[in-house]
C-alpha cells in the first residue's frame, strides 16, 4: 500500500465512525490542519479508525501516538512513517 491520503482517511472515518459533524469535510489543504475535534471525532473514533488500518494494512500505529496526532495532517504522518507489520486482507 502507498500512503494513505486524506481522501482514504475521510473514508474510513465515515465507514467505520460516522460522518464528520455537519458542514464539515475531511477534503481540501484546510482539512488537513483542522482538529480532529471539531469534525467531531474523538479519541475512541480515531483509536477505532487506527484499528482498521492496522488490520487491513498491517500498518502499526501506537495509541499513545495516534492521540497525540490532533489533526489529519498529523495522523497521515504518522501513519507515512509506521513500521509495516504486513497486511493480512
Amino acid at each position: 500500500m502507498t500512503d494513505m491520503n486524506l481522501s482514504e482517511l475521510g473514508a474510513l472515518l465515515l465507514e467505520r465512525v460516522g460522518a464528520p459533524e455537519e458542514g464539515m469535510s475531511l477534503e481540501g489543504e484546510e482539512a488537513l490542519d483542522t482538529p480532529f475535534l471539531e469534525f467531531g471525532y474523538d479519541s475512541l473514533a480515531l483509536l477505532q479508525a487506527t484499528s482498521v488500518i492496522n488490520r487491513t494494512y498491517g500498518i502499526v500505529l501506537d495509541d499513545d501516538a495516534v492521540m497525540e496526532a490532533e489533526t489529519p495532517r498529523m495522523l497521515l504522518a504518522l501513519i507515512a512513517t509506521a513500521p509495516r507489520a504486513g497486511a493480512i486482507r
